[in-house]
């Protein structure tokens, strides 16, 4: 049983996000990482490791936040609360990334799920942003029609 307490754990994972020996110290060999969705072929056109990532390990966060930090130069990375309950750890904050290809700004909220077992390891993580303001600070040109409400008609972004 660890001393540490889950939203130490947390925490720490946050803090080190691009080191994957601590990576692999907080979160277990077969633990889940959730990104954005759960299966959406087309956002992963644009973000490879949006998706469920069963069972992946240390593996899924290190190569996801290698990514991030390849697309977008992260500008801010805000923790507003931080909070658990037995197992369960929640963070809600905010971030601004500027995409690397295009240098467009994305400012976003996020909110994070953890589970951390009695050996302080993660073993379940769930990351959630605005995935459609993130995305468009890689669109370079196009619209998109939708239909909400018949009634209103197409709308054009």
């Amino acid at each position: 049983m660890s001393s540490t307490t889950p939203t130490e754990v947390v925490s720490k994972l946050l803090k080190n996000t691009l080191n994957p020996e601590v990576v692999r110290e907080l979160v277990a060999p077969d633990a889940t990482y959730v990104s954005l969705n759960y299966d959406n072929p087309d956002l992963t056109k644009i973000l490879p490791y949006a998706g469920s990532h069963t069972k992946a390990g240390p593996q899924a966060i290190i190569d996801t936040f290698a990514t991030v930090n390849r697309i977008w130069a992260n500008e801010a990375f805000e923790i507003q609360t931080l909070f658990g309950a037995g197992e369960d750890v929640a963070v809600f904050g905010s971030f601004t990334y500027r995409s690397r290809s295009l240098g467009q700004v994305s400012v976003s909220p996020f909110s994070i799920w953890c589970k951390v077992n009695e050996d302080g390891k993660v073993t379940y993580m769930q990351f959630m942003e605005d995935t459609l303001g993130s995305t468009d600070s890689f669109k370079k040109g196009g619209q998109k029609q939708y239909v909400v409400f018949e009634e209103k008609g197409e709308i054009e972004i």
